[in-house]
């Protein structure tokens, strides 16, 4: 007897209530985007599980693509019989010969889900236990730390056993809480941001600014590769690639070298929000980690956010470089980001940038820019890659207002 199914475990979905069949809804579809390589396997539901039925196909290349699915806690190979007592006693034996089981040690766990079996969950165990005792060599049990810890949940449409658990991605399936826009330089910290955004469900599109001749194509490939990777967790990303030069070089040209790097913050944010207004997305992510460097000062912070009313989400903002790097190395991306193509990000940073700036201050430098009209033009010229595991399209990014 093989394994049949793999069983799914919701984690934190479980805790949702007359919304949580969205919430499965979103991640038996993500799931089934991951894994649409294997026609012949078919996703099924309930309220607390979810199974993927095998129909022969390999289970090793399964599992390794659900690690990367937001939204499972854990999974578990398993077999499915009848909740009949002898079948149950049959197929929990066979499931252990299947396993490299000599001279190690194991108990049975018992879940007696539906209350309608004749056996409660500790007679269960005694049961199961004696028949593979009795039916195997070199076996013992061990009910404080065993080797093998047989798991059998008795429920209303039949019995699974299961074994090892393997961890899962956790969080909430992307796309149950809506979209929001990734400010994308190339280094480390926002293609973390955007990962830890995925992972609390957000659908997330890539907005990235680009200054040629300033940087270079090889700069601009290094952020759809950085896509292209974060697509391994959250399916199709569309990446936006605003033309930045001639606004960052008005900017350095009219703003005092020391307010400069705070007022191109903010016209980059005032962008970023025009393209979340078109793609109809709720919020903005960016990579800020507080006191990291001189624009992400608190005052900083306050002063650039002055520009929208639109959510602007960190989910770096309490995390120091090192725990940011680990993460990056985690997911893939580090490798990745510090390829040595500059970004319009460290090509314009000034000497001595402002840690504390005032926002009336910055108001009145702005006034002689023509920030209006040169913002509306690098949004109407922005253009937009759609990326996914396997392939790139391109399409232009027009008509926006």
């Amino acid at each position: 007897m093989k394994y049949d199914r793999i069983l799914i475990r919701y984690g934190e979905m479980s805790t949702k209530g007359k919304n949580r069949k969205q919430f499965i809804y979103r991640l038996k579809r993500n799931i089934a985007k991951k894994l649409k390589d294997f026609p012949t396997i078919r996703i099924e539901e309930t309220r607390d599980r979810m199974y993927i039925r095998l129909n022969d196909a390999p289970h090793e290349p399964i599992m390794e693509r659900l690690k990367d699915v937001f939204g499972i806690q854990s999974f578990s190979l398993a077999l499915k019989t009848e909740s009949d007592l002898e079948k149950i006693k049959e197929a929990t034996l066979s499931f252990v010969k299947e396993l490299p089981y000599e001279g190690k040690t194991f108990k049975i766990s018992a879940r007696r889900a539906d209350k309608r079996f004749p056996l409660n969950s500790n007679e269960l165990n005694y049961e199961l236990g004696s028949h593979i005792l009795r039916n195997t060599d070199n076996l013992t049990v061990d009910v404080h730390n065993p080797d093998i810890d047989v798991r059998v949940e008795v429920r209303e449409e039949g019995t699974y056993i299961t074994c090892a658990d393997v961890a899962g991605a956790g969080g909430l399936p992307v796309g149950t809480s809506g979209k929001a826009m990734l400010m994308l330089s190339g280094g480390i910290d926002s293609p973390v941001a955007g990962y830890l955004a995925m992972k609390r469900g957000l659908e997330i599109e890539a907005v990235h600014f680009f200054s040629p001749p300033f940087t270079s194509e090889r700069a601009k490939q290094k952020v759809i590769d950085l896509v292209k990777r974060l697509t391994t967790f959250g399916g199709t990303i569309r990446l936006h690639i605003v033309p930045f030069t001639d606004i960052q070089q008005e900017i350095y040209r009219k703003v005092p070298e020391n307010y400069s790097l705070i007022s191109t913050r903010r016209a980059m944010l005032r962008i970023t929000d025009e393209i979340r207004k078109k793609e109809q997305g709720l919020a903005i992510v960016t990579g800020e980690s507080l006191g990291q460097v001189a624009s992400q000062t608190l005052e900083s912070m306050y002063v650039i956010n002055d520009v929208t009313t639109t959510p602007i989400i960190r989910p770096l903002v309490a995390m120091d470089k090192t725990e940011i790097i680990d993460i990056s190395k985690r997911i893939g991306t580090h490798e990745i980001s510090i390829r040595p193509y500059e970004d319009c990000c460290t090509i314009f940073t000034p000497k001595a940038p402002k840690t504390r700036p005032k926002k009336e201050k910055v108001i009145q430098y702005e006034k002689v820019l023509t920030l209006d009209d040169m913002i509306a033009e690098a949004v109407q010229k922005t253009e937009t890659i759609t990326i996914t595991e396997n392939d790139l399209v391109h399409e232009e990014l027009n008509d926006l207002f």
